[in-house]
This record gives C-alpha cells, structure tokens and sequence, in this order.
C-alpha cells in the first residue's frame, strides 16, 4: 500500500461559531492525483488552505509526509509545498521569469540554477523561454498566465501541489489544454497534487482519487470509476448526475480494459492509457470502427465500437 503524502484526521473549521469543514478525515497517497470535489461553500478550498496554514484549523491534526503542519514554520512550509490559484496571483510588475523564480529565490538559488530552471519549466509548460521569460503579465494571454502560475508553483520542484480551481476563469477550449498539460506533467513527474474544483467532467478526466465533500464532512472517497458506478448516498449521486451517466463512464474507463490484444487494424495507434471517451472521439473524426492500440512496448492490439458499448 502506498504510504500517505498528506494525512487529515479529525480537522474541524468554523467562522464566527458556522462549521465550515467538520471532523474531517483524509489521506491521500504520495504521488496521488486527489481531487476535492464539491459544490460551493462545502469546504474544499478551506481544507486546501489548511493544508499549507493559510488557514488555521480549529481541532485535528493534518500531517504532510508524517510531520505535523503545526510543528513547521509556516513560511518554510509553504516553500516546500507548490501553490495555484484561479487568480494566478502573478506579481503584475514582474517579468514572467522573476514571478517563476520567486521561491527559488528565497531559498537562495545560485542565479544560475535560477535560470535554468526557469528555462525548463516554461519548455515544459510549453512557452518558448526566448519569447516569454522576458514579458509582464499583461502581454500575456489567460491562459499563458495561468501556465505561468502552475511553473511557478512547480519552481522550488516540491513533491506536493496544492491547486485551487486554478482554471476556473479561462475558456473551455484552453481550459481543455490546461488540464492535458496538467496530466502530462503528473505522469511525468509523479507529485502528489491537491486539486480543488466543483466541475465533475474535470474531476473525472484529471482524478485518481475524487473526495466529494457536502457541507464541510467527506461524504465519498473512491476513484473516478467508483464514485460513478457506486455512488455512497443519494447526495453524492445528486451530484454526480445520473444523466449521462453513459458518457461519464466512458471517461472514467480506459482503452487497455478493452483492447482485444493480439487484433492488427491500420491507422495511427491511440494509447492504452487513453479512456474510452478517447477512443469514441478518434473514431468519430476518422469515421472508422475500430482502433489500433498502442501500450509502452509498442502495439498491443485494437478496439473496436462494439467494445465501448459492452
């Protein structure tokens, strides 16, 4: 079993005596994507706030890699731990490189590790460094921005990301990009990421592991497959949407559960790793039946339509 990145036992929060998260208890394994997931006001921003102490917790004890938030300084924590916001909270004045270097720099970076890693983070965020290291926030797009604002979470290079509804104010078709870039880097790198959104289509595209949250208690946790398929109440059912729920299963479910292996067809392969909903788009644009399948050794296989029906 994977040991623990983060562990919230028994945490409650109020305002003014309104209970804003109430007996909480969560664990997320390392290298989990963890999205909390929920409607407004049910507490999962404050809960990822009280991860890195942005926001003190009233009762409980929340654990990041076994040591207690409370026994670290709160800005030595939130150094150590990656931060993303809808907003991008981009110093406007800054030129992308010093927003990017900004907690590299605190932590006194030789300037030229500063660079380099400013260099590497904008190529993996897929922004030229010639073209952009150099520009302030306002010449840039909003979804540039919001690139900007995830390589500067990713800067110090820390094993845990805290993103909250960091996409929320972009259109769908970036929007779209973002999170396949999110992905990406999450393969890639194998982080811990805390992940806060009410959009369920974005949970179950990005998620391992999906906590629904209603009114500040955990009222689900599974994965994307399990929290459709066996929904824990009537709210979590609700919520999730019984209509549709076709598609949302082929979104949930990948290509590799299906694959009649062994099959050869011609076309360009998609990955095993892909969802069905993947494979039903690829087959609509190329106006084809089948697929073939491609696993980390090469093709391993084809799937066909009738296969997404099953």
């Amino acid at each position: 079993m994977t040991e623990p990145m983060i562990e919230i036992t028994g945490v409650s929060k109020a305002y003014d005596g309104r209970a804003v998260v109430s007996d909480l208890s969560l664990s997320v394994p390392k290298g989990a994507f963890c999205v909390l997931l929920g409607p407004s006001g049910c507490g999962k921003s404050t809960t990822l706030r009280m991860i890195n102490r942005l926001v003190p917790f009233d009762a409980g004890t929340i654990r990041i890699d076994g040591e207690d938030v409370t026994q670290v300084a709160p800005q030595a924590l939130r150094r150590q731990i990656g931060y993303a916001i809808q907003s991008t909270g981009l110093f406007p004045h800054w030129r992308v490189e010093d927003n990017i270097a900004t907690v590299p720099r605190l932590l006194r970076w030789p300037a030229e590790r500063v660079r380099d890693r400013v260099t590497e983070l904008l190529t993996l965020l897929r922004l030229d460094p010639d073209t952009y290291r150099g520009k302030y926030p306002h010449q840039l797009s909003g979804g540039e921005q919001q690139r900007v604002g995830v390589a500067r979470a990713l800067a110090a290079d820390p094993d845990l990301l805290l993103m909250d509804e960091p996409f929320g104010a972009v259109d769908p078709i970036t929007r779209d990009a973002l999170q396949a870039e999110l992905l990406r880097i999450h393969r890639t790198t194998g982080k811990t990421i805390v992940f806060v959104t009410h959009d369920i289509e974005e949970a179950l595209r990005l998620a391992t592991v999906i906590a629904i949250m209603e009114s500040g208690r955990l009222a689900q946790l599974g994965t994307p497959l399990d929290i459709i398929e066996r929904p824990a109440s009537n709210f979590v059912r609700g919520f999730v949407g019984v209509q549709g729920i076709e598609l949302k299963l082929l979104a949930v479910r990948r290509v590799a559960d299906r694959v009649r292996r062994g099959e050869i067809v011609a076309g360009e392969p998609i990955p095993a790793d892909a969802t069905l909903a993947d494979a039903l788009a690829a087959m609509i644009a190329r106006r084809v039946d089948q697929l073939p399948v491609r696993g980390e050794d090469g093709q391993v296989g084809a799937i066909a339509l009738a296969d997404l029906l099953r």
